[in-house]
């Protein structure tokens, strides 16, 4: 059995799996947004969890940001600043007086869906996280990617248009650089799941302003896989569920690595899923986390 914790923003989420992968046990809380807290509330939910199946074990932890590794510092947690700086891998394991496996919750989220989820099947796989951010994460051969600067994965950070740009793929693509650019065009402020829910109506200016997302979408899926070139990619994430059909985002992922790589032809063979497990793919990664070697 192995235990998994999913800490967000506002929530974190316990979960216990069996060696299966079935789901025995799942909690969750409101997250204390302090650090000293979040350590103690993560302590209190395994020993919780211990307890009642009286034995001590694994523990795997999914988080937003990336660790130094030189430092071992979180960074780039921002939604979850108090988590900044901090050494939360070393601090965890200390709590619990045990090796505390820690990682970025978008490649949690791509290694439950590679390992049992909807992408098991295939050896390469991409995962999306786009909600108010764009993040990502690599699995290969069922373990996750890091890369020696624990920045594999970070798509939504590669730059677009000129060096002297501040213009990268997540100021297009993610919730809240959707809200930033919607309000520059129109002067009027709509959360994300807002203008997808008026862009139902096809003579609203929000159909034609989430057709321009499906392009970019598609234009950024096209570099990913230039450079990757997954067998899958799994999509997760509120913007993610926001969209109506992933065959249309792979077909215009097509025309652009087709007028990109100068193609008459191109059969895209990646497949586009939506993940077998929604919202509890990252902490059902971290569990499996606790029993996975990263390469």
């Amino acid at each position: 059995m192995q235990i998994g914790i999913d800490l967000g923003a506002t929530k974190i989420e316990s979960v216990l799996l069996d060696n299966d992968g079935n789901e025995l046990h799942r909690s969750r809380k409101n997250s204390p947004q302090n650090y000293k807290e979040t350590i103690h509330s993560i302590a209190d939910a395994v020993t919780f969890i211990e307890k009642k199946y009286k034995k001590k074990l694994n523990v795997g932890v999914c988080h937003p940001g990336s660790t130094n590794s030189d430092t071992g510092l979180i960074q780039n947690a921002y939604n979850s600043p108090w988590l900044n700086n901090m050494k939360f891998s070393e601090d965890i394991s200390q709590s619990l007086n045990r090796r505390v496996m820690c990682e970025n919750d978008a490649n949690c989220f791509a290694l439950s869906e590679s390992f049992d989820g909807s992408a098991k099947n295939y050896r390469i796989v991409f995962g999306i996280i786009l909600g108010s951010g764009c993040g990502g994460g690599l699995v290969i051969n069922k373990k996750i990617l890091v890369g020696p600067n624990f920045l594999a994965g970070e798509w939504g950070h590669i730059p677009l248009g000129l060096i002297n740009e501040k213009n990268n793929i997540q100021e297009h693509i993610s919730g809240k650089g959707l809200e930033r650019i919607y309000l520059k065009k129109y002067k009027k402020k709509l959360t994300a799941e807002e203008i997808f829910l008026k862009s139902k109506d096809r003579s609203s200016v929000e159909y034609n302003f989430t057709k321009d997302f499906l392009e970019n979408l598609g234009l950024s899926l096209s570099i990913l896989i230039n450079i990757i070139d997954p067998d899958a990619i799994v999509f997760g994430g509120g913007v993610s569920n926001s969209i109506e059909s992933l065959d249309e985002v792979k077909k215009l992922t097509e025309k652009y690595l087709k007028s990109f790589n100068n193609l008459n032809k191109l059969n895209l063979k990646t497949v586009f899923l939506k993940p077998k497990y929604g919202d509890a793919s990252g902490v059902r990664g971290a569990a499996i986390l606790s029993r996975q070697n990263i390469i």
